[in-house]
């Protein structure tokens, strides 16, 4: 998402970055988007394809927040669901926004009294396009947040946040740290920054249809910190009623499902030997590679005119995700896909300046 501001102090938004189709349609091979490339998952699309939207769903959600209580061991009462993980970073910043004009600035957010947001270098577009939208201020200093920012493994990298256990330690009343969880089932390596009790002090962010390889449905949920009850009334109170239709709902109903779980465990082997196959012949092009512990890592391919470069693929059905957008000029970031896709890739480089 790119921003911008008005002279006249309004806010803009002149256009979304994004991975997936675009004004040509669907790519032939698309790199550009982290969904799980085994999917997608048979049990999580039948339940779909099954759905009942003939009907309301509960307007209260009480299985299904059951259900993935269940699946966390967690309390029903900490769960607060989202039309999407984009509605959920708008929503809690708007209450924090709120919260801090009401409580003298969220323990002054670092900013004479306005609540502020921090949050990564490299990140998804959506915390600062709702921080700006909300009139957060960003600032540098995790201490004097109101709002935090994570994401592991991180977005677009792929990498671990070791910087979070000290976030999380250092956390004050009236500070909010969400860690974004959009891609820890599809880790493919090393192992989580934060442990269960500090996890238990911050938002949890779960998107699951990365995992399930059904990024066509929106539907999202969060974990609330222990103790976070008001908050949790707060983030309701704000909600649209329904946030989640039918077919959102039997996502995440099919998410808690020991038949997805056990097909989501049964990628990763896979989605690992692609990703081996796909680094290893990005380095064989002299493309310097950026570690990466998840489904997708980014490189620098060293072309003078990325986005002319892409243009040409796109051109040959390829999609690539230009990684500007994210701090990272220069750079791309690749999705892992199967043996057919990187052939398809090899073979449009041919027609490039690469």
């Amino acid at each position: 998402m790119t921003v911008q501001n008005h002279p006249s102090g309004n806010l803009q938004v002149s256009t979304m970055t994004h991975g997936g189709p675009d004004a040509l349609g669907v790519p032939l091979y698309d790199f550009s988007t982290n969904s799980n490339a085994c999917g997608p998952c048979p049990h999580a699309l039948v339940a779909v394809q099954q759905a009942d939207a003939t009907r309301y769903p509960d307007p209260q959600y009480t299985v299904l927040k059951a259900e993935l209580a269940a699946f966390h061991n967690v309390n029903p009462a900490r769960i607060v669901l989202a039309a999407s993980a984009s509605e959920f970073i708008h929503r809690i910043s708007a209450w924090v926004k709120r919260s801090g004009q009401s409580s003298g600035g969220c323990g002054d957010g670092g900013h004479g009294g306005v609540a502020s947001v921090c949050f990564p270098p490299h990140h998804y577009g959506d915390y600062a396009q709702a921080a700006q939208a909300w009139g957060l201020p960003v600032t540098t200093e995790p201490s004097r947040a109101a709002l935090l920012w994570c994401c592991e493994p991180s977005s677009p990298l792929g990498q671990p946040q070791a910087y979070m256990a000290a976030w999380v330690e250092g956390l004050r009343l009236h500070q909010q740290a969400v860690l974004d969880c959009a891609y820890a089932p599809l880790r493919l390596s090393g192992t989580p920054s934060l442990n269960s009790a500090q996890r238990d002090a911050v938002w949890q962010l779960w998107t699951p249809n990365k995992a399930l390889g059904l990024t066509g449905i929106r539907a999202a949920y969060a974990i609330a910190p222990l103790g976070a009850e008001q908050a949790v009334r707060a983030l309701m109170a704000l909600s649209p009623s329904w946030p989640l239709g039918a077919h959102g709902v039997a996502l995440l109903h099919a998410w808690c499902r020991a038949a997805s779980q056990q097909w989501l465990a049964q990628t990763l082997p896979i989605l690992r030997a692609w990703k081996a196959q796909q680094v290893a012949q990005c380095a064989s092009w002299g493309w310097h590679v950026l570690p990466s512990e998840a489904n997708f890592f980014v490189v620098r391919p060293g072309v003078e005119d990325v986005p002319a470069w892409l243009h040409t693929l796109r051109s040959h059905g390829i999609k690539l995700r230009d990684a500007t957008s994210f701090g990272l000029p220069g750079h791309v970031r690749l999705g892992v896909l199967g043996p057919q896709a990187l052939e398809a890739l090899a073979q449009a480089l041919q027609y490039t300046s690469c």
